[in-house]
């Protein structure tokens, strides 16, 4: 990953967090719709594409982002992470009601799997997901606010980074026909 697109997808979490210990949750939900409205907008600029998973998370933080500041309740941005993994999951699963295995559009030639590779995968973060969003539903109700600011900065961003790692022996188990 360059720089710029470590800039560009973590610097308005890391923003929104110093934010909310300087000045509070609501300037800092402020920062993280704006900065994340940039960030993506300068992503599509320099991608000359539209990036969809950035984009519709700049549309969920700013509807929600936009909630929380209009209602002056961070609960709209509390809900936001397991909204948008739940509706993650629910995507994947109705892809693979259907036998469409949308990882595979998304994924676009990054990894080669048989139907059985992307179906075992598209299960795992169907799981991955729903795991985030338990995670995000028991921080929000038992953490103060700047405990839950720090859980989705640095603990759902963990759970991120592991749930990728856990999926790494599923990428490789079968390519293309091998077992």
């Amino acid at each position: 990953m360059t720089r710029t697109r470590a800039l560009t997808e973590y610097g308005p979490l890391i923003l929104f967090f110093v934010c909310n210990y300087v000045w509070g949750i609501m300037p800092a939900t402020a920062v993280l719709v704006a900065t994340t409205v940039i960030a993506t907008a300068y992503t599509v600029y320099t991608e000359r594409r539209i990036p969809w998973m950035p984009v519709i998370g700049a549309v969920l933080v700013s509807v929600f982002g936009g909630l929380a500041l209009v209602f002056d309740d961070a609960f709209f941005l509390k809900i936001k992470p397991t909204v948008a993994t739940l509706l993650i999951a629910a995507g994947l699963a109705f892809g693979l009601l259907i036998r469409k295995y949308f990882l595979r559009t998304i994924l676009n030639g990054v990894l080669e799997l048989d139907d059985t590779g992307w179906r075992n995968l598209t299960i795992y973060w169907i799981c991955a997901f729903c795991i985030m969003a338990a995670a995000n539903e028991v921080a929000w109700r038992t953490l103060s606010t700047d405990g839950w600011v720090t859980f989705k900065a640095f603990g759902l961003t963990g759970l991120s980074v592991v749930a990728a790692i856990g999926a790494a022996p599923l990428m490789k188990a079968v390519r293309g026909g091998e077992s």
